[in-house]
């Protein structure tokens, strides 16, 4: 969870993908039908949530249609953006704190899961990571 998030190994995580962007980069497009960052953002959010909620015993909805999950995609407007980074850094310190304390039965139980939520999140960063090469906006 920490490679993902916060700990640079083999890639760079989410949290460093995503610092000091402006919310004018958050929400730049290519003209394609590719994601902007900020959009790539909110999916994450949205996946990392419903899964850390499920994780805790909470109550999730069921959501497998491939036509809803294009709704995860949002952008993002004024105050919203830096929120929305925010709010993606909670999700991932809190998946890193329950699975540090979590039992053997639950990483068990939910190992596959983990590791599916974890490969996804390193997906959509290196999305995020060929944006802002594209643009000129990553320092090496």
């Amino acid at each position: 969870m920490e490679n993902s998030h916060t700990s640079q190994q083999w890639f760079v995580p989410t949290k460093k993908a995503i610092d000091g962007l402006t919310l004018e980069q958050s929400n730049w497009n290519d003209s394609t039908d590719n994601h902007s960052i900020g959009e790539l953002v909110s999916h994450l959010i949205f996946w990392n949530e419903l899964n850390l909620k499920a994780f805790k015993g909470e109550n999730v909805i069921d959501f497998n249609d491939e036509d809803k999950n294009k709704e995860t995609f949002k952008l993002y407007m004024g105050k919203d953006w830096q929120n929305a980074v925010r709010e993606l850094d909670s999700i991932q310190t809190e998946w890193e704190r329950l699975t540090k304390n979590a039992t053997d039965e639950q990483i068990a139980n939910w190992n596959v899961e983990i590791a599916n939520m974890s490969t996804h999140t390193a997906y959509h960063t290196g999305q995020i990571i060929y944006i802002r090469k594209r643009n000129g906006w990553w320092k090496k």
